[in-house]
């Protein structure tokens, strides 16, 4: 195959590689980014007929639980009795063991009460074990990080959580606000791929008036690795006494403002990287992206 650029002009030699490194149980991702493959269809056509890792494949544990909510079901068992064996839904075990025989019912209202509720228990539980088992194996496919991803990501996070100037209101100035800690760390370690020196940062907490501002103050503080001369004085929120907050107990810190001095010109980048990422995203021929 030629491609228009003499890219992908070796072929074979690409699909050579691109098998080896999906044996080796590397993701698609992985091999996309190592051999720095953006074009879908051509990824589709180096990995054909190669089976992806088991470490990427999302558990899928339906078929095994249906054969044997059946088996249960035919020991005579209820459908809270196999819900507490097996952990899943009776609305699950309803579909698949409707057409077997109804077990002779023995038990009184309150065991049958008391059964349901620890069938409820443990289908919460395998739920909660499945939501982590998606996380850890969603989280396996960014275990690196290009710079030129991190570069994209943190245009668009700006964009969506940073200060644009307006019509109404024009300032081209980078001021960055948010009250989530891993949100300012990717933030600033974005602002240091960009090549803004630290002492060029300054930050300010926002954080209603009946939180412990100072052990707040402390916590930005050691998060951002920041000296006490780069943070301005803290801004407290008042509220009714009506007012009926969600964000509060130990794990609210309030709000980091982090303001870039002289960010004029990095504003007007920002603008212009993220409208180049709208253009390029939405070009017809990356509809198939990866």
């Amino acid at each position: 195959m030629t491609h228009a650029s003499g890219k992908y002009a070796d072929f074979e030699g690409l699909r050579e590689k691109a098998i080896a490194l999906r044996r080796e149980g590397l993701s698609r991702r992985q091999i996309r980014d190592r051999l720095y493959v953006d074009n879908n269809d051509i990824l589709n056509r180096l990995l054909e007929g190669e089976p992806a890792p088991e470490w990427t494949k999302r558990p899928n544990t339906k078929d095994d639980l249906r054969t044997k909510a059946r088996e249960l079901r035919l020991q005579g068992m209820t459908y809270d009795q196999i819900q507490v064996e097996l952990g899943c839904s009776k609305g699950s075990i309803s579909l698949w063991v409707r057409d077997l025989p109804k077990p002779e019912r023995k038990r009184t209202r309150e065991e049958a009460s008391a059964i349901a509720r620890r069938g409820w228990e443990v289908t919460l539980q395998r739920r909660e074990e499945e939501r982590q088992e998606t996380k850890r194996v969603a989280a396996a496919e960014f275990a690196t990080l290009t710079d030129r991803e991190l570069f994209a990501v943190g245009v668009a996070l700006y964009w969506a959580e940073g200060s644009k100037s307006k019509p109404h209101r024009p300032q081209e100035r980078v001021t960055f606000i948010n009250s989530d800690p891993d949100m300012i760390s990717l933030y600033l370690a974005w602002l240091c791929l960009l090549g803004v020196p630290p002492e060029h940062l300054r930050f300010h907490v926002h954080i209603h008036e009946t939180a412990d501002v100072a052990a707040s103050e402390r916590y930005w503080a050691d998060l951002t690795g920041a000296p006490e001369s780069a943070f301005g004085k803290t801004t407290l929120k008042t509220h009714s006494p009506k007012t009926n907050r969600k964000n509060t107990g130990e794990g609210y810190h309030g709000c980091l403002v982090v303001r870039v001095l002289k960010s004029a010109d990095l504003y007007r980048r920002i603008e212009g990287w993220w409208c180049g990422i709208v253009e390029a995203a939405l070009k017809p021929e990356q509809q198939n992206r990866t």
